[in-house]
This record gives C-alpha cells, structure tokens and sequence, in this order.
C-alpha cells in the first residue's frame, strides 16, 4: 500500500518496520475526535479561502460518512496506514478524490495528533468528573447513616483514638474533593488548541487557528508552535492525577480487605463485590478491592514511563511521543472502572456496627481522654501523660481496660482522680467531646455532610460547564 509520505521513498517499508511503526490498535480509539478536528480544519480552510467551498462540502460529508461507518462497525484499520489519521484520510480520499486530498493543507501530523490527545482528554475529563462525584456521593451517604457508629481509630495500624465511621469515611472523601480539584487542573493543561502549529514552524498559509479552537470548543491556543507540537505537559499532569486518585483508592482498598477479614469482622461485601476461593468452599475474597490496590502500581508506572519517555527530547516532535498514548489509554481506563466499581461496592457493603462498638469498648483508645481530664484538672500534659501510661501498664498487668479499673486503684496513681472519670471514659463521650474543627464528634460530623452537600453541589456546577466545552 502506497505511503501518503512516500514520495521521497524509492522502497516499500519492511513489514516489520509497518507493525512496529504503527499505533492504529491503539489510537484508533481518537476516531471522533480526529473526524471532527478534521471537520473544523476544513472549515477553517474554506473560510480562509484556502482550499474551495465546494471541497469544504464534500470533505465534511465524507468524513460525517466516515464516522458513521466507523461507529457502525463497518470500517477496516489497515496497520499498513500507521494511524487514525492516514487511516481516515486515506478513506476520505478514496471516496471523494482531490477534495480529500486537499484536506491535509496547513497541518501536520504532529498538531493533529496532540489535537486529538487535547481533545479526548477532555471528553475523558468530564467522564472522570461524573465518577468521581458518583463515588464521593456514594462515601457521603453511608457516612450519613453512620454518625454514631463508633469505630477504634488507628495510628500505625494500632488502636488509637475512638472514631465514628463516619469520620474515617468523610476523611476519603476530601481526598477524592483534592482530586475533583488537581482534575480541574488538569482541564486547564487539556483545554490549550495546538492545531494550526504545523509539523514545527506553523504554515505559510493565512489561516485563523482561533477561529479552530472556536468551533472546538477550546479556551486558548498554544502561542508557540514548537511547543504545541512537542507538549506533552498535559498527559504527564493527568496522570499525575491518575496516581494520587489511584493512592487514595489503594489505601481504601486496603483498609477494605482488613475490615472484612475474621480477624476485624467490621464490613461485609456485597456478595455482588466478592468471589471465592476454587478450593476453599467458606471463602469470600475481596478481590475489586485488591485489583485496585494492584492496578494503583500499574497507573504509578504510566506516569513514571511517560516522565522518563519526555526527559530527553530535544525540539520539536520525536517518535518517541508515539508512546504516550497507550498508558494514558490504560489510566483512564483504569480510573473509570475503578471509580464506577467503588461507586457501587460502597453502596452495598453491611457495616457491622456491633463488632466496631465491640472493637472500641475493649481497647485502651480512651487513654488520651483520661490524660485531657487530669490536665483539666490542673495537672501539665507531660505529666499527666505519665500517670496514664502508668494507669494502662497497671491495667494490662491485672487483665483490665481502663472503664474495669476503680477509682480507689486510680487514686494509687493520682489524687486528682474523682468519680467523674467513669464518664470520661466511656467511648461515646470520648467521641462527642472532640468538637474542634475537623474533629470526629458527632455534631462535627453533620457540619462536615452540609459541607459535603455544598461541595457536590459545587462540583455538578463545575461538571455542567465543562460538559458545554467538549
């Protein structure tokens, strides 16, 4: 098959150089947005008056005819055509002839491809934006149901301070709200229209790229040509972003697989969300959560790859560039399944509220409380620091927690203690009275779900404005 290079080249490619050359199994996926950049190009090069308004015509309907048939399932990928691009223009031209041809005036393969990348990456954009909002609604609800769900707190995996479950779910989501807004960073990389910068040195034709990134939806144009061609600042951001989304995923996913072990017993799966063991009949793994856990490596070394892939590169475009596609590919897809899943499991996971309460109650996590009455009582933190760790000691020793010990055994440690203690130590009261900003008593929690409720409703605003500039 004839190259649409290849004037310059008196021998065919090596077969081999073909299948390694090529990225149509992979960027095929740009079809739309490589038929609709199109589309606005020749529009644009009518409008110049650049190529002829009867070319203008042919050229848009053969493209909308292309789309269909590639939507349809009726169009073949040849490897032989390297990319989406030849792929398309290559039919183009077959069906409507020198107006197919004449498409490819005043571009590059260079500023069509990372026009593609722009444009794609925002239609993903907003898709990711709706599953995570998704996925925070559905971390905001259980916690809604959950206000007064004690729950042991961990530091260094061990018990530390009483919690409800609410707290410990509201922590994930203003992690995934820090994600909504490093997405809206991202957006701002993606929203740069590159097309008109040519293979390198632009065009010496009168075109008007901001009447392009007009009809396509962009905020800005790229002000320097070598820098459109070669700018892969926004895929490197983007995954950046797929990485710290996929860290605060991976740590839930672990702390999921330790509360639905035996061993704690705090949350069932959904039967839906578990599978089982081919050997062992009793067994229900959490396997979505640990896939999760798993892929989170996976999207680290996209990033890594494609920062490694960039560090080299002189000016302007270089083959090499070819490689960012298929782990961005990959991160999105990963991201999408992962968020959607989430969504879903979250909802339709049993919370054992007994076992967490049971957790709570026999535990030394009420020990910082116990230090906090003796400094209200008058008593230096340090020290009262010390007459507790000593009280715990004394307790372990006897095969006691703290609420078994009496107050003529906790006078041996401090005249300071008085019956009021017992009250002190009970975990609801440690929980209600930690009411600093941010802190997990219950009526710290509702304002954190009206808060909850105002940032969603902030983020679907976000969401429908993006969804107009796709």
């Amino acid at each position: 098959m004839a190259k649409l290079w290849g004037g310059r080249f008196s021998k065919n490619t090596n077969e081999l150089v073909d299948v390694f050359n090529a990225s149509i199994e992979f960027d095929k996926r740009l079809y739309h947005e490589d038929v609709r950049g199109s589309i606005a190009h020749a529009k644009m090069l009518g409008k110049c008056g650049i190529i002829p308004q009867e070319d203008v015509t042919e050229i848009v309907a053969g493209l909308e005819a292309i789309l269909k048939d590639i939507e349809a399932g009726n169009f073949s990928f040849e490897v032989a055509l390297e990319d989406i691009h030849m792929n398309i223009e290559a039919r183009l031209t077959e069906r409507i002839g020198a107006a197919g041809a004449r498409l490819h005036t005043a571009r590059s393969r260079n500023d069509q491809v990372a026009l593609d990348m722009h444009m794609y990456m925002k239609r993903e954009i907003v898709e990711i934006a709706e599953l995570l909002v998704k996925f925070e609604e559905s971390l905001l609800a259980v916690a809604k149901k959950h206000n007064k769900t004690l729950m042991p707190g961990y530091t260094h995996l061990q018990r530390a301070q009483p919690i409800t479950f609410a707290h410990h779910l509201l922590a994930y989501f203003n992690m995934l709200q820090r994600d909504f807004r490093r997405l809206e960073g991202v957006w701002a990389g993606a929203d740069m229209m590159p097309l008109g910068a040519g293979a390198i040195a632009g065009t010496t034709f009168p075109i008007d790229r901001f009447a392009v990134a007009e009809e396509l939806n962009f905020g800005t144009v790229y002000a320097n040509s070598m820098d459109a061609v070669s700018d892969r600042d926004y895929v490197i951001e983007f995954l950046s972003f797929a990485a710290t989304l996929m860290m605060h995923l991976s740590r839930l996913s672990e702390e999921i697989c330790l509360w639905s072990s035996t061993e704690f017993g705090f949350i069932e799966l959904d039967d839906a969300f578990a599978t089982g063991s081919s050997m062992m009949p009793q067994k229900k793994n959490p396997d979505i959560a640990e896939l999760v856990r798993g892929k989170t490596g996976r999207v680290y070394g996209h990033l890594q790859a494609m920062l490694v892939t960039a560090k080299g590169l002189p000016l302007t475009y270089n083959k090499d560039l070819q490689e960012d596609k298929e782990g961005f590919f990959d991160a999105v897809d990963t991201i999408k399944f992962s968020l959607a899943v989430y969504s879903e499991m979250i909802a339709t996971m049993t919370v054992n509220v007994e076992a967490m309460e049971q957790a709570v109650s026999k535990d030394f996590s009420n020990a910082t409380d116990l230090a906090d009455y003796l400094v209200r009582k008058g008593l230096p933190f340090r020290q009262a620091h010390e007459v507790v760790g000593k009280c715990v000691a004394y307790a372990i020793t006897n095969g006691k927690f703290l609420p078994e010990i009496s107050l003529e055994e906790y006078q041996k440690f401090s005249d300071l203690f008085e019956a009021d203690l017992l009250e002190i130590l009970i975990p609801e009261n440690c929980v209600a009275a930690r009411v600093s900003y941010g802190g997990p008593a219950f009526s710290e929690n509702e304002k954190q779900f009206a808060m909850g409720d105002e940032i969603i409703k902030k983020q679907e605003v976000k969401l429908e404005d993006l969804r107009k500039k796709i």
